[in-house]
């Protein structure tokens, strides 16, 4: 069995968007018929040219390969150009070529990608999602400011979450997030972020964590500063208190507050995540699996991590196929933590996808079928194609100046 052809898309979210505007997709296709689909993450160039990308690649290094063959196809792919380092691009590339080789060999062994990578561990998968303005997207404004620092608003839309039956909101008290980050947060900004972060778990008593999600926004020493103020609210992590490119400052994080520091959506391969462990600058990872390098990379990073006695949290905010990914992994990982979640899964998520996602009670519920469980519905890939070529995501363009709101 040889691959011998591909197809790709860089498909629109309508709004409200949930997930990302644009989700950029890969299907292999093999010389006797199976399909096996990928998806790449967070590539920083416009969504035509991420797919020109994924093509050049499948063309260069995949087509007359077989789908199982996935370590050698994710060396050569590693290795081309003489690079043989972590880079983001090449890591989302990597990575939609590995996952839809993997959707190939489960389908072509009748067997979910779970029971291939040591078999169901756990029956179903706790999910947590971000709190998100009502039919806006992620930080969204409303009426009074950001919803993720009004601190009035945020515990009503974390209300709502609570009795769906999720048992884990993710927020971030902090933002915008900038170019110009990470940043010393003013004497203001620290109290408003205590005051949303209050009033979360004055809502969630003890039957809900709380997620903070930070973004590498702020300095090491204001973050230090930020956690402190956090601790007596018992957050279960935050998250890039710093940015992730200097592992040695976030482990000062780490060091100096009880919360634990989770980290990993913008890092790519085994390579940087045990520079993570080594330096203890985090205790829970979040890998991207449609940037990190895939299916089996993110299974090393997790048998790493059991070894760190460090626990796993998928990282989400991108379509489906992403998704369906991390929802293998955490299935048969001992160490599974946590995973992201798109709100239930449910909208345009749920239109993409042949089969949606199951998700009862604040858990997903691992799906039974081969490969990574899920197929992409191409009707609705086809007639949402995304034409907008600014790249994703924005970022503020100079020095942020917090506007409070829900004081």
């Amino acid at each position: 069995m040889k691959i011998k052809d591909f197809k790709t898309w860089a498909v629109a979210n309508p709004p409200p968007s949930r997930g990302g505007p644009c989700w950029v997709f890969l299907k292999l296709i093999t010389d006797n018929g199976i399909g096996g689909y990928g998806e790449a993450y967070g590539v920083p160039f416009a969504p035509s040219k991420v797919r020109l990308l994924i093509e050049d690649v499948v063309q260069r290094h995949v087509i007359g390969r077989s789908p199982f063959d996935i370590e050698t196809i994710w060396r050569v792919i590693y290795s081309s150009a003489y690079t043989q380092h972590p880079e983001l691009t090449m890591g989302g590339v990597i990575s939609a070529i590995e996952i839809a080789c993997w959707d190939i060999v489960g389908k072509a062994l009748d067997q979910p990608v779970y029971n291939l990578l040591g078999g169901k561990v756990n029956e179903r998968l706790r999910s947590y999602t971000y709190l998100y303005p009502e039919g806006m997207p992620t930080g969204g404004r409303t009426p009074s400011g950001n919803l993720q620092r009004d601190a009035e608003l945020a515990p009503k839309r974390a209300d709502h979450y609570i009795k769906l039956g999720f048992t884990a909101i993710g927020f971030d008290p902090v933002t915008p997030m900038g170019s110009f980050d990470p940043r010393q947060l003013s004497l203001e900004a620290l109290d408003n972020a205590e005051r949303v972060t209050k009033n979360l778990r004055e809502v969630a008593g003890s039957k809900c964590d709380l997620l903070v999600k930070t973004h590498g926004e702020m300095t090491t020493s204001s973050a230090i500063r930020f956690a402190k103020r956090l601790e007596k609210f018992d957050p279960l992590w935050i998250e890039e208190p710093t940015p992730p490119e200097n592992r040695n400052e976030m482990a000062r994080v780490a060091h100096a507050t009880t919360i634990p520091v989770a980290t990993g959506e913008r890092l790519m391969s085994k390579y940087e995540f045990a520079d993570v462990l080594e330096k203890q600058a985090a205790s829970i990872l979040q890998p991207a699996l449609a940037r990190v390098g895939g299916i089996l990379e993110a299974k090393k990073i997790a048998g790493m991590a059991e070894a760190h006695y460090a626990q796993m949290a998928p990282h989400l905010y991108t379509g489906p196929i992403e998704a369906a990914a991390n929802i293998q992994i955490g299935t048969c990982s001992p160490n599974f933590l946590i995973q992201e979640s798109i709100e239930t899964f449910g909208g345009f998520y749920a239109q993409l996808l042949k089969k949606p996602i199951q998700w009862q009670d604040g858990y997903i519920v691992p799906p039974t079928e081969p490969g990574i469980g899920y197929e992409l519905n191409e009707a609705v890939a086809d007639s949402h194609p995304y034409t907008d070529e600014k790249v994703f995501p924005p970022m503020e363009e100079k020095p942020v100046v917090l506007e409070l709101s829900g004081r």
